[in-house]
């Protein structure tokens, strides 16, 4: 009797041992600090799909897209969430980067300032300083959105701010204009009021892909399964968490302890607005259009320009989607 339960303690490690070792490490990092646009990745970790899927997922607070493109285009990270408008520009460059899944459907880029310094729109910018951090992704745009609206790029002033220093810049006026994403737009809201200005980049002719999940290319090619697993994974959470938000954002919660609740619920409901188009809706979640990609391309060629030319299909693809799941709102 002893000798059998000993070769079944026995067993049971070498069991413990395999599925350990069949779980691989992959990090992915965000376009910034964990936040309700984030909270599907959450909540797949919690429940245990990715490592269902044979994926230990280390998720990684980011300090901007661009950032997270470098990481990723130079495979010091595997995984990561970027614009992809930035991405097709890094793409230029040399980065080495997939778009797998594609999160926002619309921009999710905004301009904000006070209405009290007599700003009224984008061509009130010429002259001004605009405050965001260094690698934030609204900074490779600016010169899309500057010659749309017949601006020079040049003709404002960038200061390096922190993310968490915007708001208070703006109020000191130590800056005229600020950046964000329309998910945050809430915070802007109860800080400023009736003094909020705002201007949403796809209200002034510019509508690109936003953010994106970006794979290395040599990490794809020698990881497709893998690459499959998560991308389904996280089409499911994305869809699970449109369905039933609450345990989504809850475990974001769970995840990062310092994060309110009622401030990331309302961010999450955004973010559904931003994943909504006839494409996410009609085709499937997550799915990035040839039109619009070619159209997206078209735009940073002519806009901001190109280092190196390159086939836009060579960009992204759309082949790990479940074309079952798609956007319900």
């Amino acid at each position: 009797m002893r000798k059998g339960l000993v070769f079944g303690a026995v067993i049971a490690a070498v069991l413990a041992s395999a599925s350990a070792q069949a779980q691989q490490k992959v990090d992915f990092i965000l376009n910034w600090v964990p936040g309700g646009d984030h909270a599907p990745y959450y909540y797949a970790k919690k429940l245990g799909w990715y490592a269902k899927e044979g994926i230990d997922l280390s998720i990684e607070p980011g300090k901007g897209s661009a950032l997270a493109t470098q990481k990723v285009g130079a495979g010091a990270t595997p995984i990561g969430l970027a614009d992809m408008a930035g991405v097709l520009v890094a793409k230029g460059k040399g980065a080495d980067t997939v778009a797998v899944y594609n999160v926002y459907a619309n921009s999710p880029q905004g301009m904000y300032w006070l209405k009290s310094s007599g700003i009224t729109g984008v061509k009130d910018f010429v002259g001004k300083k605009i405050g965001n951090p260094a690698a934030d992704g609204a900074r490779v745009m600016w010169p899309a959105l500057a010659k749309a609206n017949n601006i020079d790029p040049k003709s404002v002033t960038w200061v390096n701010i922190d993310a968490n220093a915007k708001l208070a810049a703006l109020k000191a006026k130590s800056i005229d204009v600020t950046t964000s994403f329309f998910n945050l737009h809430h915070v802007f809201q109860r800080e400023l009021g009736a003094d909020m200005g705002f201007l949403a980049w796809r209200d002034a002719g510019l509508n690109p892909y936003g953010n994106s999940i970006i794979v290395n290319a040599k990490f794809l090619e020698a990881n497709r399964p893998l690459v499959d697993k998560f991308v389904k994974v996280t089409q499911r959470a994305f869809a699970a968490c449109v369905k039933e938000p609450k345990p989504c954002v809850q475990a974001l919660i769970d995840a990062n302890g310092a994060l309110k609740f009622d401030n990331e619920f309302t961010n999450w409901t955004l973010v559904e607005q931003l994943m909504s188009d006839k494409y996410s809706r009609e085709v499937a979640l997550g799915i990035l259009d040839d039109a619009r990609m070619a159209s997206d391309f078209d735009l940073v060629k002519d806009y901001i320009g190109l280092d190196k030319p390159f086939d836009v299909k060579t960009v992204y693809t759309n082949e790990f989607l479940d074309r079952s799941i798609k956007m319900t709102k």
